[in-house]
């Protein structure tokens, strides 16, 4: 568990807020002036006792809220809470072996993201975007050659506008499932068979994989490199996600039994928990594939946020409803991110592949960061996490200034 030394601005008010209060309350009193200088000096003191108060119980306050939930045995995985760019909680709980109780979780434990990672792929392609090698308006055509539907954009793919139609029921329907699937092979897939889409390109939303199975094409295509190899190259290595890595099928001839690095993912029955292996999509990056920790995903939330990646001019698009005409009532898509559409300017993403549940939940406005990493299909109710995300701070503050108070008048006593 980690818990952050500096304090937050927010905490700066509050606690001059206190020594101020105190201040006032000596001056009505009728100290003299070498008491009140007194009390000028502590306010250093009141300062950090403010905030580590506050702290401490934000703190405890998350830690109850996730232990509760595993006492009911209804959570298994880590958990990672900061405000302002420094951790305010962060826990692993539970097993990464579920089916014997094994491997307890550690902060190096590299969970799939399922299609939290397409705000990887989307970043990989607004990097290439900032260097000039491509426009968001660009057909899809003029980078992967063959492809069979015209007027596509590689906008239209990063806002799921497409249209086009699901690559999986295709691959299911059509591919050998005890060989490996490319992105290329997806290509290939759907030059063959040209399944209809379901509506004209700009004309509709419809969140499909495809979509960013194709933008990893383009990364390639553009870049000359593997996608794995320009991720780790060009965000986890910039970004210090040292414990990150996409996994794919390059390379190999077989699929494996297990996936090597990473704990394994769990579907839960009526005879308890087993353990998911390897499976052939696997081999397809760009919709699902990276792997990563809370820690890791805490360090791109900063990168972020200090521009280390790609500029906040870019991010500020990414992060701009792609469906501007869609229902007031419903979260929007950007690029690689829903938009939530009853909270200011909070975006966020949620996987769910192959034994693995995944949460990641960015406040721009309040700072805040949630991020929830579970290697079962179980996961967690995604109501629960909005309701502490969304929490007003005031009965906080205001337990750490009635107990700053009541140490001020056991001093007085004293």
């Amino acid at each position: 568990m980690f818990i952050s030394s500096k304090i937050s601005a927010r905490l700066k008010i509050i606690a001059g807020i206190i020594a101020f209060t105190g201040l006032y309350f000596a001056f009505v009193s009728g100290s003299n002036s070498r008491e009140a200088v007194v009390a000028d000096k502590s306010y250093p003191k009141v300062y950090a006792d403010a905030g580590q108060l506050l702290t401490e119980k934000k703190r405890n306050h998350v830690e109850e809220y996730f232990r509760h939930l595993r006492r009911k045995n209804v959570f298994n995985g880590n958990i990672l809470y900061a405000e302002k760019g420094e951790v305010v909680y962060e826990a692993c709980i539970g097993y990464g072996d579920l089916k014997h109780n094994e491997m307890p979780l550690s902060t190096g434990s590299a969970f799939q993201l399922a299609s939290v990672s397409k705000m990887f792929t989307a970043t990989a392609i607004m990097i290439l975007k900032e260097e000039g090698k491509l426009d968001y308006d660009d057909s899809v055509n003029k980078y992967v050659f063959g492809f069979p539907y015209k007027d596509v954009t590689i906008r239209h793919l990063l806002t799921h506008r497409s249209g086009l139609p699901r690559y999986m029921p295709l691959a299911d329907k059509y591919w050998d499932r005890t060989k490996t699937i490319s992105n290329r092979d997806v290509v290939g897939l759907l030059i063959r068979y040209h399944p209809a889409p379901s509506f004209s390109p700009g004309k509709g939303f419809h969140y499909c994989n495809t979509n960013y199975a194709l933008l990893a094409c383009i990364v390639e295509a553009v870049s000359k490199i593997g996608f794995d190899k320009f991720v780790k190259s060009r965000i986890f290595i910039p970004a210090g996600m040292t414990d990150s890595f996409v996994y794919n099928h390059t390379g190999m001839e077989t699929i494996p039994g297990e996936i090597p690095g990473g704990v394994p993912g769990h579907e839960i029955s009526s005879r308890g928990f087993r353990q998911i292996g390897d499976n052939y999509l696997n081999g397809v990056m760009g919709d699902k594939g990276v792997y990563s920790t809370v820690r890791d995903l805490f360090r791109f939330d900063s990168a972020l946020r200090a521009e280390i990646i790609v500029s906040a001019e870019t991010l500020e698009e990414a992060f701009s409803p792609g469906s501007p005409a869609r229902s007031n009532n419903k979260d929007n898509y950007g690029f690689g991110w829903r938009i939530r559409h009853d909270m200011d300017s909070t975006v966020y993403h949620f996987g769910w592949w192959k034994g693995f549940r995944t949460y990641f939940i960015r406040d721009l406005a309040q700072e805040r960061s949630l991020i929830v990493l579970c290697n079962n299909t179980r996961g967690i109710s995604s109501s629960l996490l909005w309701d502490l995300i969304k929490e007003n701070d005031s009965a906080l503050i205001r337990e750490v200034y009635h107990e700053l108070s009541q140490r001020h008048e056991k001093g007085k006593a004293l």
